[in-house]
């Protein structure tokens, strides 16, 4: 079952889910460094995670699936926040340079769906930046958190959904190694539990970042095979 959006809202109101955002704020922002001028769009519940190019992109996006409800944009904020189905977003093809999906893919009724539609709205040169809870990790089984909810994946799963979906993987990466816990002695410890998970125990992040490409070549139809001809000469 997948978090509705005012309980996201209200997990990342807590300490908890403050500190969460931005340990995870901190591996996207490497993914991404800068986007000046880009049209962006931050799907799922992407909100607390958009602020990081919210203020140079040329445009940026907020768009919260139908099945999870409604969320509202920062007060003062020029950009938009809409909700839509999620297998037919109210955007033209080619309209982004770069799509967040969080908290989306493990919600998602129907996941292929949803990534190509993402594919469809996607600029050829554009990237896509999923988060998703990792099936190993401890966050993915706690439900008072939003990455409790829904399906998980393992790094793998995500692999082929991508390539099912025609995009190609670039980079990987991994966060919240932090237990989900509102112990304050354990989230003083966040960036020695961040950087210590990660060279230890990769497998038990709490979430799997994966950046990807459209693989414009699984996009190109398979040339006809030639069609040979026999002919048969008839019995005398």
């Amino acid at each position: 079952m997948a978090c509705d959006a005012h309980e996201s809202a209200e997990f990342y109101g807590t300490r908890l889910g403050a500190l969460a955002a931005r340990l995870l704020r901190e591996r996207l922002v490497l993914a991404w460094p800068r986007l000046p001028g880009q049209a962006v769009l931050g799907l799922g519940y992407a909100a607390p995670y958009l602020r990081l190019w919210r203020q140079e992109a040329g445009r940026c996006i907020a768009l919260v699936p139908a099945q999870i409800g409604a969320a509202r944009w920062p007060i003062g904020s020029a950009n938009l926040s809409c909700t839509a189905e999620e297998d037919a977003l109210p955007f033209p093809d080619l309209c982004f340079d770069r799509v967040l999906l969080v908290h989306g893919l493990e919600a998602a009724e129907n996941a292929r769906r949803l990534l190509r539609e993402v594919w469809r709205v996607l600029k050829d040169d554009g990237r896509l930046l999923v988060v998703t809870p990792n099936r190993s990790g401890m966050w993915a089984h706690v439900e008072s958190t939003p990455f409790g909810h829904g399906t998980p994946y393992s790094p793998g799963q995500v692999g082929r959904l991508m390539a099912a979906a025609m995009f190609r993987v670039e980079r990987r990466d991994t966060a919240l190694f932090l237990p989900p816990t509102n112990l304050r002695l354990l989230q003083r410890g966040a960036k020695l539990w961040e950087r210590g998970g990660r060279r230890f125990l990769p497998r038990l992040a709490g979430v799997t970042i994966t950046e990807a490409a459209k693989d414009m070549y699984a996009a190109i139809p398979a040339r006809a095979g030639v069609r040979r001809h026999v002919v048969l000469d008839e019995a005398a």
